[in-house]
């Protein structure tokens, strides 16, 4: 389950920035999240609460924005909503896609005290 590892990630991300801006509690953490990421949102909030614990971030509600799939034909040169890595154009059948959104997976902003 790579989400331990992740949320093991953004509280560092908390901690840096609790370091240069002199926060003491993070109150919402909020999280772009792309549905090509592998990234499951039920286990990150699992794993973000285990890792949490004992951290500014203990309470913290985590907030996931998911980010649709989407993708550019190189052939046709369209773009068009994907669901996963591999599919073909639904314009021309080439493939593969170049993935031009929807793996992201980022810290948008901290609500904090």
């Amino acid at each position: 389950m790579h989400e331990l590892s992740l949320c093991e990630n953004i509280i560092d991300i908390i901690k840096t920035n609790a370091a240069t801006q002199a926060f003491k509690k993070v109150n919402v953490v909020c999280l772009e999240v792309g549905t090509l990421s592998c990234v499951e949102p039920e286990a990150l909030r699992f794993s973000f609460d285990a890792v949490s614990k004992n951290t500014l971030a203990q309470h913290a509600h985590l907030d996931i924005i998911q980010i649709p799939g989407l993708a550019q034909c190189s052939q046709c040169c369209t773009t068009h909503p994907v669901e996963n890595k591999i599919d073909a154009c639904p314009q021309c059948g080439h493939y593969p896609l170049q993935i031009i959104q929807g793996e992201e997976l980022r810290v948008k902003n901290l609500e904090v005290e």
